[in-house]
């Protein structure tokens, strides 16, 4: 398999990570869906990362689709959702909130990034930024009441997809969602950093340094 995507995107590294733990053997192609627009088009038109080129050559795209199928190729060996319908119910929560502060972080960047000064939108930037810290706030509330298990062989995917949010959102916005305000998240961060599956795949440009 070939994972297509930069690691400077949370959707893309956390299959990376996810793909790790779970034991699957893939390449990592470094693909900007921006500098290298027309290469990441040929591999699929969507230009969409991150993608997933499967052994057969059919390309999956959307990292929660792509690690839904991540989950099959591991299963029954390996799974990093639990089996227990309750547990797997809280487990999602967690992966929603995750994923929506991804989502709104990345709106954030797009809209100072990509967009010029005079057509930003405040009050959209306002809401946007409200949505951020309510995903921020339940999370933490969540993890400080029942913290992870930051530990390769124990990692839950919600623990892969919120550890992979906050360094990306305190990576380009450390402004706006605070660690003082978010202890138990930064300590989760912090762990998880240190787990072999993520120092492979660090936030940036670069290619995985070692994929299983």
């Amino acid at each position: 398999m070939q994972l297509i995507g930069m690691l400077d995107s949370p959707y893309v590294r956390r299959v990376a990570i996810s793909l790790q733990l779970l034991g699957l053997p893939f390449e990592h192609r470094s693909i900007s869906v921006f500098r290298g627009f027309d290469q990441f088009r040929r591999i699929n038109p969507v230009v969409k990362a991150p993608s997933l080129i499967c052994d057969d050559g059919e390309v999956l795209m959307d990292s929660t689709l792509i690690l839904e199928y991540a989950e099959a190729l591991a299963a029954p060996r390996k799974s990093l959702m639990p089996s227990d319908v309750g547990a797997k119910q809280h487990e999602l929560r967690l992966i929603g909130l995750a994923l929506a502060a991804c989502e709104k972080s990345v709106q954030i960047v797009y809209e100072h990034e990509l967009r010029p000064a005079e057509k930003q939108h405040g009050p959209w930037l306002t809401r946007v930024e409200g949505q951020l810290l309510a995903a921020y706030a339940a999370l933490e509330q969540e993890v400080a009441r029942r913290p992870f298990d930051a530990h390769g062989g124990t990692m839950t995917q919600a623990g892969v997809s919120c550890a992979v949010a906050w360094h990306f959102t305190q990576s380009l916005l450390p402004d706006i969602a605070r660690p003082a305000d978010h202890p138990a998240l930064q300590a989760h961060s912090a762990r998880s950093e240190q787990l072999a599956e993520f120092l492979a795949a660090p936030h940036g440009e670069s290619t995985m340094n070692a994929a299983t």
